[in-house]
């Protein structure tokens, strides 16, 4: 059996960047951003809706990948999600 730093490995990054670049890859990971949006959306706090009205979903470069990140602009939202933990709530509902 091989010990602790026996083992070397080397990775393929080119098939890993072409793999996670492909089209249903981005609509998979899409539709994880947009369920865990709906869920943020729903179990908001309301009060002026600005908070739900800011919560949206953006797109990065990465170096391997295209992320797609839930995000809300409002000027409060990081005090309401540091009270209630609403979009880290969306997030772990919108992996299952």
């Amino acid at each position: 059996m091989a010990r602790s730093g026996d083992t070397e490995m080397e990775f393929n990054e080119g098939f890993f960047e072409t793999v996670l670049r492909e089209p249903r890859v981005e609509r998979l990971v899409d539709s994880v951003g947009e369920k865990a949006l709906a869920k943020m959306q729903a179990d908001a706090p309301r009060d002026t809706e600005a908070y739900v009205e800011g919560l949206h979903i953006e797109h990065r470069e990465s170096r391997y990948r295209r992320v797609t990140r839930v995000v809300g602009s409002d000027k409060k939202t990081l005090l309401i999600e540091s009270k209630t933990g609403n979009m880290a709530r969306g997030l772990k509902g919108a992996k299952r």
